[in-house]
């Protein structure tokens, strides 16, 4: 019988995670599978974890938790295979904040059908981007998105709000702050396979999956195996404007507005030829004020427990 590593983050949801292990502990024993359970001590344990899990039996890395649960996991695994190593399938219990990644990837949002497919073991190759700049020169990967400027500030303001504000009226009670702490955009340069737009850009997402936020749809058209970025690029409005922006991204319905554009690409360099960039991938911080930015994305890289 294949084994799980069930990677618990206690502190994911802030503290939704910890509260569901018993829960999804009943949901594997009454379905026969086989797992261990580990809860993360630390920031990164996760990647740790996951890149091990191959080489230690496991068949399947489950991250309990949300997007930065699911990201560490992510990276863990992309470690294991850039190693050569046995690498671990890859399966998400959604109990975060905004669980935009398996959203995304079109993971079931409750408990109990994730843990069901987990018995039927149907996996599916998917993307995973890989971002270089700011703290992680190098690289660091993600699997739902980039975001850079407003949606960054956005996330940053949420994370400030008390713990009884969560999923989507945290993020729109954050983004009506970031309106008047957040508004001059920079001017950025932002080279698309070749192709060069050069504006003022209030904000840039880079969508592997389709929603940042719990509730914004910047890429509703995205597909997650087709070897591709899809971006969403708002050029500089005024704050009214961006209020009547809302409910086009919550709807998905944003394309042909004069102030946004949505190309795709593989390759994607951004560099901010006035101000700076706010920069997060899957909610994690990439850096407050940088520079430069180089982005990629690596088609098909993981097995995803799914549908």
């Amino acid at each position: 019988m294949e084994k799980h590593c069930i990677i618990v983050n206690p502190a994911a949801g802030k503290g939704a995670a910890k509260k569901a292990v018993p829960q999804i502990q009943e949901l594997l024993d009454s379905m026969g599978i086989e797992y261990d359970l580990v809860m993360t001590e630390k920031p990164g344990h996760a990647i740790d974890l996951a890149e091990q899990a191959g080489s230690n039996g496991y068949e399947t890395v489950v991250a309990v938790g949300g997007d930065g649960t699911a990201n560490e996991v992510i990276n863990g695994l992309m470690q294991s295979l850039k190693n050569g190593k046995h690498t671990s399938n890859f399966a998400v219990l959604p109990v975060g904040r905004g669980n935009d990644f398996s959203y995304g990837m079109g993971v079931p949002q409750d408990l109990e059908s994730v843990c069901k497919l987990l018995v039927g073991g149907k996996t599916r190759k998917i993307d995973v981007g890989l971002v270089k700049g700011g703290d992680y020169p190098d690289g660091r990967y993600f699997g739902n998105g980039i975001g850079i400027g407003f949606d960054t500030v956005v996330g940053f303001e949420a994370e400030k709000l008390p713990s009884f504000i969560s999923g989507m009226p945290a993020y729109l009670i954050a983004a009506l702050k970031t309106i008047f702490l957040y508004f001059d955009a920079p001017n950025l340069r932002i080279d698309i396979d070749g192709e060069i737009i050069e504006q003022p850009c209030l904000l840039v997402s880079m969508m592997n999956g389709k929603r940042m936020g719990g509730s914004f749809m910047f890429a509703p058209d995205s597909a997650s195996d087709d070897g591709l970025l899809n971006l969403c690029i708002a050029h500089q409005v005024t704050r009214m404007q961006v209020l009547g922006l809302f409910p086009k991204v919550m709807s998905g319905t944003q394309d042909g507005h004069h102030a946004i554009k949505m190309p795709s690409g593989r390759h994607i360099k951004v560099e901010a030829l006035s101000g700076t960039l706010p920069v997060h991938a899957d909610g994690e911080t990439i850096c407050e004020a940088g520079s430069s930015l180089e982005v990629e994305i690596l088609k098909q890289q993981l097995n995803l427990v799914c549908e």
